[in-house]
């Protein structure tokens, strides 16, 4: 691990984490619960996960230079807990892997986003950082409607201090 990619590494395995866990919790639900309106900015838990799932995949593309844009919200996102946390695992392994390979050059590059006002232009360290900081504020809104379900949400923020690391953390920095 480069130092100068160490932290985007240790930021994508966070999240890679913090998704496996926030899954775990989620499929002790029914679908039916999982589907049901609960309180926050989208109207369930499958809405915010898929919301999580979607962006994730959507500024993964604008990395990798895909190229497939705003279309990737017109495909169907997996709609079981287990299907999408397996969907959400796999694309966390794809960040995971992009960060393992950033160089000064690339953090500096820029990369093309296209939105609904046009095509805007941002660098790769500014879309790493805000696709990790939109991960942590939606995962926010999943623990309360996880908790509206009647299930105790899992700790997500012991992950880089040794202090209380929760087991499950410890394997994502195994080499």
């Amino acid at each position: 691990m480069s130092e100068l990619s160490r932290p985007y590494q240790l930021m994508a395995k966070n999240n890679a984490w913090a998704n496996a866990t926030l899954h775990a919790a989620i499929s002790a639900l029914e679908q039916a619960a999982f589907e049901a309106e609960r309180p926050g900015f989208f109207p369930s838990l499958q809405a915010t996960m898929q919301h999580i799932y979607e962006v994730d995949l959507y500024y993964l593309d604008a990395l990798q230079g895909g190229g497939i844009g705003l279309a990737i919200f017109d495909q169907s996102p997996p709609e079981t807990a287990t299907d999408l946390g397996a969907a959400q695992a796999a694309t966390d392994l794809r960040l995971i892997q992009f960060c393992a390979d950033l160089s000064a050059e690339t953090l500096g590059q820029t990369r093309v986003t296209k939105r609904s006002k046009g095509a805007f232009h941002e660098t790769v360290e500014a879309l790493l950082l805000h696709l990790f900081q939109h991960q942590i504020h939606h995962r926010g809104q999943a623990h309360v409607q996880l908790q509206s379900a009647g299930i105790t949400p899992p700790q997500l923020d012991d992950f880089h201090l040794e202090y209380e690391r929760v087991p499950t953390a410890a394997a994502y920095f195994a080499p």
